[in-house]
């Protein structure tokens, strides 16, 4: 039907949606039935607790156990292997791989203008583009129900987000390939969804903090002055500590090997600032227990922080239920990932290999990055942020994928949004149980959750 890259094999492209239509209607695709051969979802995060770092899985599973949303967060291996148990489109794009609500913000394109796109790109891997869909589609329904809405807000929530992607995208069939590269969702967009004045305000102060969210306001909150008076990193232990001299020594070394990664551009601007400190930081909520680092940089000239964020890239969750990577460097998947599904991609995105044969990848920590607070999100305001999700995921699959065979697939009518909408309600009861299931093994002793103070 598709090759890997999404490039439709001895057909055109509508003909394509339209056999794959055939052989998996869109109806299928809002079937959810756990199967009685289902894998334990604890069982799946113990297998990725055995690669992680042991005293940082308990703040993961304490994480999770929260709410039934961190904790479909912090399990998109469970989900991948869920999906992975039903009929699939077969029409491929680059997948975000745990396209959820919360893994969509706003950053800073290279010019400096502030933009909204997906901003987490660990699992990505090529993959039938109703995976990302679903991912989100169940998000929405989590999210509403935990900010105690109705069903019918939540199914109407997760319709907004479903047709958002599905107009987008048949809007997206109709365009050259250029202008589908070049299209960017920015900041003002986001502020027209809002139409009422004390909610717009909300926005643009949410617009506003973003702008100030750069490593010269993360300096103050993340540095303290060292014993030689320059700044370094301030330990909050168990969240934020210092590594060891060995492991330093190592990642100078590939600090070295990561910037032949950059453009050769790029590189000149990194080398205008030198190595400060480094320090262990847990981030997310599934990341939690890989190895992630801060490395604090300074101007050679005037001093200006720079902060980087050096995150461990293990597999992704989607191999064992895809065709695996064509890069066997973790970090160079998740950035080549990024670079294709992204309108506009951080300008120190690049990877290396580090202690232990471990891959990395590297980016700024904070360049107006911000992301909207759920629970601060009126039913009418989640639903227009899911459209908006949707939107966004559309144009990030129409870059890799045959839009025109997706569109085709999808249709003018509502059939694929009723699907989403089904699956997602389901898929959140099932997300339910699965909280309880990993909260009665807290309880039980079967894993431990730490308190993060």
């Amino acid at each position: 039907m598709t090759d890997v890259l999404g490039v439709s094999n001895g057909r055109s492209g509508a003909e394509a949606g339209r056999a794959a239509r055939k052989l998996v209607p869109r109806s299928v695709l809002g079937r959810w039935h756990s199967s009685p051969t289902r894998t334990d979802p604890v069982i799946i995060l113990e297998r990725q607790a055995k690669t992680r770092l042991p005293e940082l899985v308990p703040i993961r599973y304490a994480r999770m156990a929260a709410a039934p949303f961190p904790f479909l967060r912090g399990g998109p291996a469970i989900m991948a292997a869920d999906l992975a148990a039903t009929p699939n489109t077969g029409l491929t794009v680059q997948l975000c791989g745990d396209a959820h609500l919360s893994n969509f913000g706003l950053f800073a394109s290279p010019e400096r203008a502030l933009v909204f796109d997906l901003n987490d790109f660990d699992e990505t891997l090529p993959g039938p583009f109703e995976w990302d869909v679903k991912r989100l589609a169940a998000s929405v329904a989590v999210a509403a129900r935990g900010n105690e809405y109705s069903d019918a807000r939540a199914e109407s929530a997760v319709l907004d987000a479903a047709r958002g992607y599905r107009e987008h995208m048949l809007r997206l069939a109709g365009l050259d390939g250029m202008s589908v590269w070049y299209m960017q969702v920015n900041a003002d967009t986001v502020a027209e969804l809002v139409r009422k004045p004390k909610r717009r305000k909300g926005v643009e102060k949410a617009l506003n903090a973003a702008r100030a969210n750069t490593s010269l306001h993360a300096f103050s909150k993340l540095t303290e002055p060292g014993e030689d008076g320059n700044p370094r990193i301030k330990y909050k232990p168990p969240l934020l500590v210092p590594i060891e001299k060995l492991l330093a020594v190592d990642l100078s070394e590939v600090f070295a090997a990561y910037r032949k990664t950059l453009p050769e551009e790029r590189r000149i601007l990194l080398d205008r600032h030198e190595l400060v400190d480094f320090a262990l930081k847990v981030v997310g909520v599934g990341s939690v227990g890989t190895r992630c680092f801060i490395g604090l940089m300074a101007d050679r000239d005037t001093g200006s922080p720079l902060f980087l964020q050096v995150k461990e890239a293990e597999t992704s969750v989607l191999t064992p239920h895809l065709t695996a990577s064509k890069f066997k460097h973790q970090g160079h998947r998740v950035v080549h990932g990024q670079r294709l599904m992204q309108a506009a991609s951080d300008i120190f995105l690049g990877w290396a290999t580090g202690p232990n044969g471990r891959y990395f990848y590297w980016r700024q920590l904070r360049d107006m990055k911000g992301s909207a607070v759920l629970e601060n999100l009126s039913p009418g305001a989640l639903a227009k942020y899911a459209t908006l999700c949707g939107h966004t995921l559309a144009r990030a699959h129409a870059r890799s994928g045959d839009r025109v065979a997706i569109a085709a697939y999808l249709g003018g009518g509502d059939a694929f949004d009723r699907a989403m909408a089904e699956f997602a309600m389901a898929y959140a009861d099932q997300t339910v149980e699965d909280h309880r299931t990993l909260v009665a093994a807290i309880e039980s002793g079967r894993v431990k959750a730490a308190s993060e103070s």
